[in-house]
């Protein structure tokens, strides 16, 4: 891979800035793509954005950039986007500062000052090799600093016009499916814009195997199909469970849905039992509440343990002596376990706790 070292002044890399708010980021007279397709959006808080303009004005060295140069002959930032977004703004007028003990726009700022901002050199590597090399070293230059997520990285690999369909579906603030997931209540948690809405139904769609389907529908025209198949899993939890609440934000919903859909459900009793389940006070989880009333499986609702002095109590009244298998065992051989079951009403008090050898204790739970 080349890479060449440039000093670029601001008033050359800002020289045709223009935000088309999520359309794109261009600058450097029209030859510098921002925000490729396979970049964040801006992500910056003010603190970190009038950071970047306080040490250009002390003229202290910002990190060096990397701009990656196309076949055309223009250049993508590889590196360096929120840093040349948050100067682009600033000279723009988009925001203030303080400056010199004043708050300021930069046309605000004395010609001296805009001089000095703009005569600001910047250290930018220009960057030429393979798709492979230039993404292999995308992702190593980014483990410090404002760290891209997973998802974000693999955007970096599978970009093509199915990628960029699907974030304008997946990935935009007030996107499609931030606005069906929370009309009524949200079923997601997270930002689009960090891509957490499109790693979320790319997992749905394909049980966890995110990287295969972008793999697989990269080179699709659209991403329709993703589109299609989340809003069928929106519908069927909207359906199923009417009554929101705000742990829902927090359940598996495409695992379920590729389960459940289909299969006959009734949705008044299983309200009824999801509303006596929210308050029982050993069910320490309550969005697994949700898988558990399909699945019957208790793990989801991480039941309350006993405590130590439930567990002393036991040992004692028992005098050490497992009720499985008659043996005599220290306390810390022993495991607590419910008496009567908690499926058939048994709850985590001291008079329903026995305490077990690990061995009978794991053959009991099927451990």
């Amino acid at each position: 891979m080349k890479i060449e070292l440039y000093r670029i002044k601001i008033r050359d890399v800002v020289a045709g800035y223009a935000d088309n708010n999520e359309e794109g980021v261009v600058a450097y007279g029209g030859k510098l793509d921002v925000r490729p397709k396979y970049q964040r959006e801006f992500v910056y808080k003010e603190k970190q954005r009038n950071a970047v303009i306080d040490t250009v004005k002390k003229g202290f060295p910002l990190n060096v950039m990397y701009w990656v140069k196309t076949s055309e002959g223009s250049f993508e930032v590889l590196d360096g986007q929120q840093r040349t977004i948050s100067i682009g703004q600033f000279v723009n007028n988009d925001f203030s500062v303080d400056f010199n003990g004043r708050t300021a726009m930069f046309h605000n700022l004395t010609k001296e000052e805009q001089e000095q901002i703009l005569d600001y050199e910047l250290m930018i590597y220009h960057c030429e090799g393979t798709d492979k090399e230039k993404l292999d070293w995308f992702e190593i230059i980014n483990i410090a600093g404002e760290k891209l997520t997973p998802q974000e990285l693999k955007n970096a690999v599978y970009t093509g016009e199915w990628l960029s369909d699907a974030k304008l579906k997946f990935s935009k603030s007030g996107c499609a499916a931030y606005l069906l997931a929370n009309d009524g209540g949200a079923l997601l948690t997270g930002s689009p814009i960090r891509q957490e809405y499109l790693e979320t139904a790319l997992s749905w769609i394909n049980n966890d195997e995110v990287a295969g389907y972008m793999a697989k529908h990269q080179h699709d025209k659209n991403a329709n199909e993703l589109w299609e198949y989340f809003q069928s899993v929106i519908a069927w939890v909207r359906q199923t469970f009417p009554n929101y609440r705000r742990e829902m934000a927090s359940v598996n919903w495409g695992e379920l849905h590729n389960e459940y859909n289909g299969k006959k459900l009734n949705a008044v009793k299983l309200e009824e039992e999801i509303s006596t389940l929210m308050q029982d006070e050993d069910v320490t989880k309550k969005s697994g509440i949700y898988p558990y009333v399909l699945t019957r499986q208790e793990r989801h609702l991480s039941i309350r343990a006993f405590n130590d002095k439930m567990k002393r109590e036991a040992y004692e009244r028992q005098k050490g002596i497992c009720p499985k298998c008659g043996s005599q065992f220290e306390i810390g051989e022993m495991e607590a376990d419910h008496i009567t079951p908690w499926h058939e009403g048994g709850k985590t008090t001291a008079e329903n706790c026995q305490m077990l050898c690990k061995d009978c204790n794991r053959r009991k739970s099927g451990k």
